[in-house]
Protein backbone atom coordinates (compact mmCIF):
# COMPACT_ATOMS: atom_id res chain seq x y z
CA UNK A 1 0.00 0.00 0.00
CA UNK A 2 1.22 3.45 -1.02
CA UNK A 3 -0.72 6.41 0.73
CA UNK A 4 0.13 9.44 -0.77
CA UNK A 5 -0.89 12.73 0.61
CA UNK A 6 -1.91 15.81 -0.76
CA UNK A 7 0.18 18.33 1.62
CA UNK A 8 3.44 16.10 1.23
CA UNK A 9 4.07 15.77 -2.75
CA UNK A 10 5.87 18.55 -4.58
CA UNK A 11 4.61 19.81 -7.66
CA UNK A 12 5.99 19.37 -11.24
CA UNK A 13 6.48 21.36 -14.07
CA UNK A 14 4.63 20.51 -17.58
CA UNK A 15 5.69 21.10 -20.92
CA UNK A 16 3.33 22.96 -22.94
CA UNK A 17 0.88 24.19 -20.17
CA UNK A 18 0.81 27.76 -18.45
CA UNK A 19 -1.03 28.89 -15.39
CA UNK A 20 -0.93 25.43 -13.53
CA UNK A 21 0.32 23.74 -11.36
CA UNK A 22 0.90 19.90 -11.16
CA UNK A 23 1.12 17.57 -8.90
CA UNK A 24 1.77 13.42 -9.21
CA UNK A 25 -0.84 11.71 -6.97
CA UNK A 26 0.12 8.26 -7.83
CA UNK A 27 2.90 7.16 -10.57
CA UNK A 28 6.20 8.21 -11.53
CA UNK A 29 8.16 9.35 -8.72
CA UNK A 30 4.91 9.55 -6.20
CA UNK A 31 4.51 5.45 -6.19
CA UNK A 32 5.45 2.54 -8.27
CA UNK A 33 2.17 2.23 -9.94
CA UNK A 34 3.52 0.07 -12.81
CA UNK A 35 0.65 0.34 -16.00
CA UNK A 36 -0.71 4.55 -15.59
CA UNK A 37 -0.34 6.96 -13.34
CA UNK A 38 -2.65 10.06 -11.82
CA UNK A 39 -2.05 13.67 -11.69
CA UNK A 40 -4.31 16.45 -10.02
CA UNK A 41 -3.73 20.10 -12.02
CA UNK A 42 -4.89 23.28 -10.93
CA UNK A 43 -5.60 25.92 -13.94
CA UNK A 44 -5.68 29.30 -12.61
CA UNK A 45 -8.37 31.71 -14.79
CA UNK A 46 -7.36 31.55 -18.29
CA UNK A 47 -4.78 29.07 -17.89
CA UNK A 48 -4.00 26.24 -20.07
CA UNK A 49 -2.22 24.18 -22.75
CA UNK A 50 -1.05 24.59 -26.41
CA UNK A 51 -2.66 22.92 -28.55
CA UNK A 52 -0.98 19.34 -29.16
CA UNK A 53 -1.25 15.95 -29.35
CA UNK A 54 0.87 12.36 -28.22
CA UNK A 55 0.47 9.15 -28.71
CA UNK A 56 -0.96 8.37 -25.49
CA UNK A 57 -4.67 8.35 -24.86
CA UNK A 58 -5.81 10.35 -21.73
CA UNK A 59 -8.52 10.51 -19.08
CA UNK A 60 -9.32 13.95 -17.65
CA UNK A 61 -11.84 14.09 -14.71
CA UNK A 62 -13.05 18.09 -13.60
CA UNK A 63 -13.47 17.81 -9.72
CA UNK A 64 -13.50 21.32 -9.35
CA UNK A 65 -14.85 24.92 -11.57
CA UNK A 66 -15.36 23.89 -15.02
CA UNK A 67 -12.54 23.55 -17.76
CA UNK A 68 -12.93 23.60 -21.70
CA UNK A 69 -11.37 20.88 -24.12
CA UNK A 70 -10.88 21.78 -27.77
CA UNK A 71 -10.07 19.03 -29.91
CA UNK A 72 -9.98 19.54 -33.74
CA UNK A 73 -13.34 18.75 -34.12
CA UNK A 74 -15.48 20.26 -31.28
CA UNK A 75 -15.34 22.29 -27.76
CA UNK A 76 -16.69 21.01 -24.63
CA UNK A 77 -16.45 22.44 -20.99
CA UNK A 78 -16.09 19.79 -18.31
CA UNK A 79 -17.84 20.53 -14.98
CA UNK A 80 -17.77 19.01 -11.79
CA UNK A 81 -17.10 15.20 -12.16
CA UNK A 82 -17.52 15.35 -15.69
CA UNK A 83 -14.94 13.61 -17.91
CA UNK A 84 -13.78 13.21 -21.03
CA UNK A 85 -11.77 10.57 -22.92
CA UNK A 86 -8.92 11.48 -25.73
CA UNK A 87 -7.68 9.02 -27.95
CA UNK A 88 -4.18 8.11 -28.78
CA UNK A 89 -2.81 11.05 -31.01
CA UNK A 90 -5.91 13.24 -30.77
CA UNK A 91 -4.77 16.51 -30.48
CA UNK A 92 -6.21 18.56 -27.68
CA UNK A 93 -5.79 21.87 -25.98
CA UNK A 94 -7.48 22.90 -22.66
CA UNK A 95 -8.35 26.42 -21.32
CA UNK A 96 -9.84 27.75 -18.23
CA UNK A 97 -12.68 30.46 -19.26
CA UNK A 98 -13.83 31.17 -15.71
CA UNK A 99 -13.07 33.58 -12.88
CA UNK A 100 -12.03 30.17 -10.75
CA UNK A 101 -9.60 27.59 -10.38
CA UNK A 102 -10.11 24.91 -12.33
CA UNK A 103 -8.88 21.38 -10.88
CA UNK A 104 -8.56 18.18 -12.89
CA UNK A 105 -7.68 15.01 -12.56
CA UNK A 106 -5.68 13.32 -15.12
CA UNK A 107 -5.45 9.55 -15.42
CA UNK A 108 -2.61 8.44 -18.40
CA UNK A 109 -0.36 5.66 -19.12
CA UNK A 110 3.51 6.13 -19.27
CA UNK A 111 5.08 7.15 -22.07
CA UNK A 112 7.94 4.64 -23.67
CA UNK A 113 10.30 7.28 -22.35
CA UNK A 114 9.16 7.29 -19.24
Amino acid sequence: MKVNRLKDIKPYEAGGHFDMKGFRLQGHDASDLENFWVGLSYFLPGGGTTHTSTPLEKCYVCVGGAITIKTDNEEVTLENLDSIYLEPSESRSIINKSNEIATILVIMPYSEKA
